[in-house]
């Protein structure tokens, strides 16, 4: 049985793998699948055994084992086979030849792009050869790490091979069926490789579920697509008069989703399907489940944007569950007063992970005419782009933007209004919120308290903390660039340094300085926790216990904190005394002038840390009524799976929402096995295929076009300034501080206040991520700790041991020498 026919019975998991098993399911449901037919497992098994290849396979590395395959022959028999069915085809016509492994498309591992699949292949002996290249691909060194990642034998895979008649698609692509009321498609010109391969940004078309009915369409500008040529496909460039004209027409769109829905009902769940249409007439080309075990969290498919999570990415660090990001859209929608403009997101969740979307306010700054104002007003805060990566507008009119934003601009107006209630907020917003949590243990209607106490409160604490943000807080970078002129880097820094806020310092110290006055007696730990025991790394993390819940955290804590906070602020504050006094010296008139504002940045940022850290008690209060709903509902933290909606309707008796438990579980856990994805993302990104490729860039990825080579030198943003040598610890996470000795310098991704009372202890900190107004660089600043952010590439170059010079005045980071080797 070296070959089946493709709608064959017998074609199973076991015998045809996942792709051909999927493919003649759909065949036998009579769904337009090219024709073509099965080169079976046994067919390679026969194969290996017949050379004694096996061994020799597990024990060889990837480039041995393409040589066994490409020098040893296909036995006859096996070879007859596979040319009798190629040749019931018809006359040598032009096949797609796909690898079909037995642990791929199953639900919870898609496999995707694991194997190799060889588009037009024509005549049989080129198509024996490429059956053999199939047969190789099994065991790339990209194959073998995702089995390995995957907990998936080697001993136990096999590989069949489906080949099929080529179709020559006029357009092409991919739709996924799961999209809570809605299916989305993705279409571009010609070959489907280009869409999959992520070679061309695809246009996006979104339909109703219910209706069949499209209800919004982004077209992509499309300059590359994948075309057949005499000795297989290659990428061209689309016909001018063709790039930002639709790949598909509405009528087309609404008959593939009507295919999707079939195959959804085949399959009893949702899927991927990729697909092709020649001459009007559309092409089935796979379905791969996205399981009842997993779903696909992926905003980059909506649309050609550029997203970052240079900002969002230091305060929500992890993976999310599906609860905490139904809280975290809410709080954009009070921060950004709106979720959408014309469509398109402010933000979205990539692999779980929350991006802002800069295509959309690119395209609010070309319509306002103030394209430079908003690109420098944003760098502060979400870092520079990389070189060659452009920021793709918003297929909308300047006309039509406009109007889009109307409700933005009247939505911000009226939270500048809150401004001056800020401090009255502030001296209240604990006791109340406290109240209501205890509201909450002790409630046995919570629907009804969620509705009327617990969900107006949160959104009240993200709404003052959208007034905070919405003062004048870019003033320190113009600040400090105009005091770099007058009195140089060093000086401007102290200068900026000494925020006195709170206890007389800036709320982000507070959790530092307040356990410096707890270890010398001077408050109660009681008093502790209740100010700061909400404040930790993943506080956006609903799931995620605060420190106040573990016992034993304060004291792990205290037996930490190796250094006195106090000296450093001192050290600091002496300086800034001294930098003062040269700059009232030099320049008496700009020295009080430059007070004046430095106070004013002051207060705005004392503002925005205390109503930040009451907005982390509204988070924390929230948790405590998933906790409480868990308990009373009898599902525990099944809960953190379900967005707030669904966990109200678990509350009042619907069974329903739970059946997604499971396979939001898996997804979740899948996303979080991932390498941390890019800091900046353009077009489709496939978190999984992005991990499984041993070239993967951890900086940028971008879909549209090549960008700049990574570069070899570690710079970025000057955080801090000054110059210090020490050893490299490079930490991901805050667990991980207890390998951090006194003096040596801090390397991360990110940090933010869960991170502060690890810096006394570091000589000089380092991030991938980071601008002049994150974490790092102002927390760095008030202690005097030089300190270098958003490099992008410092944990991809830095190896722990290695002995860097950093210097925060310069923002470059050089490694003097590394460790010796073994």
């Amino acid at each position: 049985m070296n070959t089946l026919a493709l709608a064959d019975p017998r074609a199973d998991l076991p015998t045809v793998g996942g792709k051909g098993e999927s493919l003649a399911r759909l065949a036998r449901a009579r769904l337009p699948v090219p024709p073509g037919f099965h080169i079976t497992t046994f067919a390679y098994r026969a194969y290996v055994e017949h050379h004694g290849l096996q061994q020799r396979i597990l024990a060889g590395d990837a480039a041995q084992i393409a040589g066994l395959f490409a020098t040893h022959e296909i036995p006859h028999d096996i070879a007859d086979d596979i040319r009798a069915s190629y040749l019931a085809m018809g006359d040598e016509p032009a096949v797609a030849v796909r690898s079909s492994a037995t642990a791929e498309d199953l639900p919870g591992m898609s496999f995707a792009g694991q194997q190799d699949t060889y588009l037009n292949v024509r005549g049989a002996d080129s198509l024996l050869e490429t059956v053999r290249r199939c047969w190789a691909s099994l065991w790339t060194e990209r194959a073998v790490a995702y089995r390995e990642r995957n907990g998936v034998p080697h001993d136990e895979v096999a590989l069949a091979v489906v080949v099929q008649e080529l179709v020559p698609a006029d357009a092409a692509g991919v739709m996924f069926t799961d999209d809570g009321d809605h299916l989305t498609i993705n279409a571009a010109w010609g070959l489907g490789e280009a869409v999959v391969g992520g070679l061309v940004t695809p246009d996006t078309i979104t339909l109703d579920r219910d209706g069949l009915t499209v209800v919004a369409e982004s077209v992509a500008e499309k300059d590359v697509m994948t075309v057949r040529v005499p000795d297989g496909t290659r990428e061209a460039p689309v016909p001018e008069d063709d790039r930002g004209r639709p790949a598909l027409s509405k009528d087309q769109a609404v008959r593939l989703a009507e295919l999707g829905m079939a195959i959804e009902e085949l399959y009893g769940h949702a899927v991927d399907v990729e697909w092709a249409i020649h001459r009007a007439q559309p092409y089935i080309l796979q379905a791969r489940p996205i399981t009842g075990q997993r779903e696909v969290w992926n905003d980059s498919l909506r649309g050609d944007y550029l997203w970052t999570n240079g900002n969002l990415g230091e305060a929500i660090p992890s993976v999310m569950t599906p609860c905490t990001w139904s809280l975290v859209r809410a709080f954009i929608d009070e921060i950004m007063v709106v979720g959408e403009l014309g469509g398109h997101p402010y933000c979205g969740n990539i692999g779980g992970r929350v991006y802002m979307n800069m295509s959309l306010t690119a395209s609010l700054g070309r319509a306002l005419g103030m394209t430079r104002k908003i690109r420098d007003a944003q760098e502060p805060v979400y870092g520079r782009l990389p070189e060659g990566v452009e920021t793709p507008l918003l297929p909308m009119t300047r006309w039509q933007t406009l109007k889009a934003a109307k409700p933005i601009m009247g939505g911000r107006r009226a939270i500048q209004q809150l401004v001056d209630v800020i401090p009255e907020y502030v001296a209240s917003a604990t006791g109340v919120t406290e109240a209501l949590r205890a509201k909450i243990a002790v409630s046995d209607d919570l629907p009804t308290l969620w509705e009327k106490e617990i969900e107006p409160r949160f959104l009240e604490c993200n709404r003052m903390l959208a007034a905070a943000a919405r003062q004048d807080a870019g003033s320190l970078v113009y600040l400090g660039a105009r005091l770099n002129k007058l009195v140089g880097e060093a000086d401007a820094s102290v200068l900026m340094s000494g925020i006195q806020a709170g206890d007389g310092r800036l709320e982000s110290l507070g959790p530092l300085l307040g356990l410096a006055r707890y270890k010398r007696g001077e408050i109660t730990r009681e008093e502790y926790t209740r100010r700061y025991g909400h404040r930790c790394p993943d506080e956006f993390e609903v799931s995620v216990p605060r420190p106040v819940e573990d016992p034993g955290w304060l004291d792990r804590q205290i037996a930490g904190l190796t250094v006195d906070p106090g000296e450093l602020l001192k050290r600091q504050d002496e300086a800034s005394s001294a930098a003062w006094t040269r700059f009232r010296e030099r320049h008496p008139r700009q020295a009080e002038k430059f007070r004046r504002k430095i106070d004013r940045w002051e207060a705005i940022v004392r503002s925005r840390e205390e109503t930040r850290s009451e907005m982390m008690r509204g988070f924390w209060m929230v948790r405590d009524f998933v906790v409480r709903a868990g308990q009373v509902s009898g599902h525990g933290d099944d809960l953190f799976f379900l967005t707030m909606e669904e966990i109200i309707q678990v509350l009042r008796g619907s069974r329903r929402p739970l059946s997604q438990v499971a396979k939001r579980r898996a997804t979740h856990e899948l996303y979080s096995s991932l390498p941390r994805y890019p800091g900046i993302i353009r077009g489709r990104f496939d978190p999984e295929r992005w991990a499984a490729d041993p070239n993967r860039r951890g900086d940028v990825f971008d879909a549209g076009a090549g960008v700049a080579p990574p570069s070899r030198e570690v710079t970025g943003f000057p955080g801090a300034s000054g110059v210090v040598e020490g050893v490299a610890r490079v930490i991901f996470s805050v667990e991980e501080g207890e390998r951090l000795a006194e003096g040596e310098i801090l390397v991360t991704t990110v940090t933010n206040v869960g991170w502060t009372l690890l810096f006394p202890r570091a000589a000089a900190v380092v991030t991938d991520i980071g601008a002049p107004l994150s974490h790092a660089a102002i927390v760095a600043r008030e202690l005097g700790i030089p300190a270098v952010v958003g490099t992008r590439n410092a944990t991809m170059l830095i190896r722990d041991g290695d002995l860097l010079r950093v210097d925060g005045s310069q923002g470059s980071v050089e490694v003097l020498r590394v460790p010796a080797t073994v």
